[in-house]
């Protein structure tokens, strides 16, 4: 006998899904006046070489030649069509408020969720008397969008977020017209009919082969599975999977989650191997130092400190990662040298290519922490250092301001610094 779930008490409200297609091809396109489903183009990262990493492809590019979102330069075609331009990240940066602002139309800030630069989720629930039906205002929406910006987007639509994103993965992003609308309803002929688990949002490899152990191989075995087994294996994932595989999601788009603790990091993959380690430690500097701003701007300090070196794929070593406690600070001087410590303590002279900073144990900033075998009038000044040119960096930008050792050999910072989200701006 197959298990149904009883609905009488879960959320039933109007949740769009909406996401761009191809977005950051797809504003490139409309740039150049072109319509982003008739063009052959693809953003690329490092063009010039054949490693080139492909950050978007408009559809035609993905439909008849197989390229998308990790593909190479080399893997590209010798087509003369073929268009490959570098990313600007301010310029989808605009794009991404311009179509925030038309869901603005339709919905309060509170009622709309961004999930990426190309994504977001509305609840339209109260919207209806202004502006229609949900389909009505979904299409409302696809229309403003084309004839305003340009671009194409695809909307599912469900009872809850879950439900909307499932409709808009599995069915809108393919069917005449994007739209697609899974109900509770729905749920035997539509999310138990998915083929992978791993097309279940929020089922990875690594959890697909998890429940693989137990004897679950689709969403339909997931949502027949006991509550109670699930649990005991996966926690309290099992149970938030064991109502998700029936569609149910409790979550509510105005109740955004603020997380009690987070953490600051960044990661930078190097342009070529380092074979120098002095020159892994100017980017180690580089980097802490930017992180440690972002701490002070949030008025917080750290507490534990990571550090992640990976070696060259040419290495028979792949790199290691280690921690460290300290005590709270934001001083860009302490965080440096604790990393450089770490750096030195665990390499093994092994050439790099990856860098990954972290800091965790977040708290706010309680005052001025003094130090008994310091100079506290030093202390201070430094802090007062650190404030200066935070707020030099903030007014003229982060290169206006930068150490000497910035200008030698393997420095990344001042290109860096022209970036946006890693990419050129």
């Amino acid at each position: 006998m197959v298990r149904m779930m009883d609905y009488s008490h879960a959320p039933r409200r109007d949740i769009l899904c909406i996401d761009v297609k191809s977005f950051f091809a797809s504003a490139e396109c409309a740039s150049r006046g072109k319509n982003p489903l008739e063009e052959y183009l693809v953003v690329m990262s490092h063009a010039d070489r054949p490693g080139g990493l492909v950050l978007a492809a408009t559809p035609k590019m993905k439909h008849e030649f197989g390229i998308k979102t990790g593909s190479r330069r080399f893997e590209l075609p010798n087509d003369a069509r073929i268009q490959i331009v570098p990313p600007r990240m301010n310029y989808y940066l605009k794009m991404h408020a311009k179509i925030q602002a038309i869901f603005l139309r339709y919905v309060p800030d509170e009622f709309l969720l961004p999930y990426s630069i190309d994504e977001a989720f509305l609840d339209i629930t109260g919207s209806h008397a202004l502006f229609g039906s949900t389909n009505t205002i979904a299409k409302r929406i696809q229309y403003e969008i084309l004839a305003e910006l340009g671009l194409y987007v695809s909307v599912g639509i469900g009872d809850n977020p879950l439900l909307a994103k499932l409709a808009l993965d599995n069915e809108a992003k393919d069917c005449e017209g994007w739209r697609a609308e899974w109900r509770y309803q729905d749920v035997p002929d539509k999310l138990w009919k998915m083929r992978k688990l791993t097309d279940f949002w929020g089922i990875g490899r690594r959890m697909a082969k998890r429940l693989e152990q137990v004897g679950i191989y689709s969403v339909f075995d997931l949502s027949q599975a006991e509550e109670a087994l699930l649990k005991h294996h996966l926690g309290v994932i099992g149970s938030q999977l064991h109502y998700h595989a029936h569609g149910i999601d409790y979550s509510r788009i105005n109740e955004k989650h603020v997380p009690a603790e987070k953490s600051y990091g960044k990661s930078q993959i190097l342009e070529r191997d380092y074979q120098d380690p002095a020159e892994v430690v100017i980017v180690i500097q580089e980097m802490a130092e930017e992180i440690a701003m972002r701490l002070r701007t949030s008025g917080v300090d750290t507490a534990a400190i990571a550090l992640h070196v990976g070696y060259s794929r040419y290495s028979k070593l792949h790199g290691f990662r280690h921690q460290i406690r300290i005590q709270p600070t934001s001083s860009s001087k302490i965080i440096k040298e604790f990393l450089i410590q770490l750096f030195w303590k665990y390499y093994e002279g092994e050439p790099v290519r990856t860098i990954m900073i972290s800091f965790g144990r977040i708290t706010p900033k309680a005052g001025l922490q003094l130090n008994l075998f310091e100079n506290a009038e030093r202390t201070l000044q430094e802090q007062q250092l650190d404030t200066t040119i935070d707020r030099i960096r903030t007014r003229y930008g982060f290169k206006a301001l930068m150490h000497a050792s910035s200008l030698m050999n393997g420095a990344t910072g001042i290109k860096r610094s022209t970036y946006v989200g890693g990419h050129q701006g």
